[in-house]
């Protein structure tokens, strides 16, 4: 496959991630390790460009490197640092330098492209209220603090218009204190406040692995919770900040590294993504379809018809048995569907497919296996003791999940009568546990 074709198909794949982030909300949190990386300037290109292809981003910034250099001799409690009056003048500074560093390389807009003049609107404020920590276990964090509020108004007005949003982690008191925040955690509260579509961490890794230091592309924030045990005390913040987001409403979270450019896009604009996931269980990956689906099933199924895997169905008799059918949904993006219908004491699970550029990704989770689950769940509503599918290339698949190779006579009748000798499909069964 040349060049070419790489990008033409790239960009096709891209195309329902663009309409699906289009509109809306996204909080990015760039550590203070991102911002003295040399990937800096590419990350800020790719910020841009979601920008402009209409995503509402809120960054927040940390500064931890910075401020350990600063504060060589700093007092930490339970992760925090404790800050005094005086080194706040100070972190104020720092702060203040690290965001005229991110507003100067926003104002370069989209260099190198036909959006070189493309104008890029970086607004800061006061947009938080803080709180102090107060004294915990006798110690006293002094001016360190925590939200204690956002004015969510004003930063969906200016999300309104376009703008990004750039906050540092400082909180001001109602008497004019400024108080340093955890920027993790203030990331994480912003979401939460803005009812986020995502949070995004930059990190260094990347990804999460598992115990064949594989990356683990999708995983349950259960799951993250355990696979922090024993990571560097930075990324686990970061983790803990997308499981608490996770938990508290945001749809999904994703860890991403800031040392690999372009990870960003081929995160949010590809099938297989390059850092992790964060999202809840498989549950929430498949829904009832609706007749708006009908288009998006087309397009799954028409390929896998043209090759004689589906028997066709037309468009009108999607519509009409619209009802019988359940969808696989990854960002707004449908990726995988089945059909059950009902006779009697048995239902027939059909019309299962997985996008052709999922099916080999997600390994981890099973978007097939889901479909299945659901399917399952479905046939026992309807009070049927076993499932049964027609198949003539996939019989592997069905038998690696517990279906068992059958005859023709043991369908129901109704089915019976419409099986196509000449298609001559298998026919598997399974039994199911209630």
């Amino acid at each position: 496959m040349d060049s070419l074709e790489r990008y033409t198909n790239w960009f096709r794949g891209s195309m329902p991630y663009i309409s699906a982030h289009r509109g809306k909300t996204f909080v990015v949190f760039l550590g203070g390790d991102a911002l003295m990386h040399g990937n800096l300037v590419n990350i800020v290109h790719d910020l841009a460009l979601l920008n402009v292809l209409g995503v509402r981003l809120v960054i927040v910034h940390g500064g931890r490197p910075q401020l350990n250099d600063a504060f060589g001799d700093s007092i930490f409690h339970a992760g925090r640092r404790i800050t005094s009056a005086s080194q706040m003048l100070e972190i104020n500074a720092i702060y203040g330098a690290l965001r005229a560093q991110l507003e100067a390389l926003f104002s370069t807009g989209l260099p190198n492209t036909p959006l070189h003049n493309v104008e890029i609107t970086l607004v800061s404020g006061n947009f938080v209220a803080a709180q102090p920590i107060g004294i915990i276990d006798g110690v006293d964090h002094q001016c360190t603090g925590r939200l204690r509020s956002a004015q969510v108004g004003a930063l969906q007005q200016l999300l309104d218009t376009q703008a990004i949003v750039l906050q540092s982690p400082v909180g001001f008191s109602t008497s004019g204190q400024a108080f340093n925040l955890a920027a993790e955690e203030l990331a994480a509260e912003l979401a939460i406040a803005l009812g986020a579509d995502k949070l995004i961490m930059f990190n260094d890794p990347g990804h999460m692995t598992n115990d064949d230091h594989q990356r683990v592309s999708r995983v349950t924030p259960g799951l993250l919770n355990d696979m922090c045990v024993g990571l560097d005390p930075i990324t686990v913040a970061r983790c803990q900040a997308l499981i608490s987001a996770n938990a508290r409403g945001v749809e999904r979270g994703h860890l991403i590294a800031f040392t690999d450019d372009g990870a960003l896009l081929q995160e949010l604009f590809t099938a297989d993504g390059i850092g992790t996931q964060i999202s809840a269980q498989n549950e929430d990956l498949i829904r009832q379809a609706r007749l708006e689906d009908v288009a998006d099933i087309v397009e799954i199924i028409r390929p896998l018809e043209d090759d004689g895997v589906l028997v066709p169905r037309s468009r009108a008799q999607l519509e009409q048995e619209i009802a019988h059918f359940f969808i696989a949904e990854l960002d707004g993006v449908v990726v995988g569907c089945c059909a059950v219908y009902a006779f009697a004491d048995a239902a027939e699970l059909a019309c299962v497919a997985v996008h052709e550029q999922y099916r080999h990704q997600y390994s981890d989770m099973g978007i097939g296996s889901a479909l299945l689950e659901t399917a399952e769940k479905a046939a026992e509503a309807h009070g049927a003791k076993s499932l049964f599918a027609l198949t003539t290339q996939t019989q592997e698949w069905f038998v690696n999940h517990g279906f068992t190779p059958t005859d023709v006579e043991t369908l129901p009748s109704g089915k019976q009568s419409l099986y196509n000798w000449q298609r001559g499909a298998a026919v598997l069964q399974k039994h199911l546990n209630s």
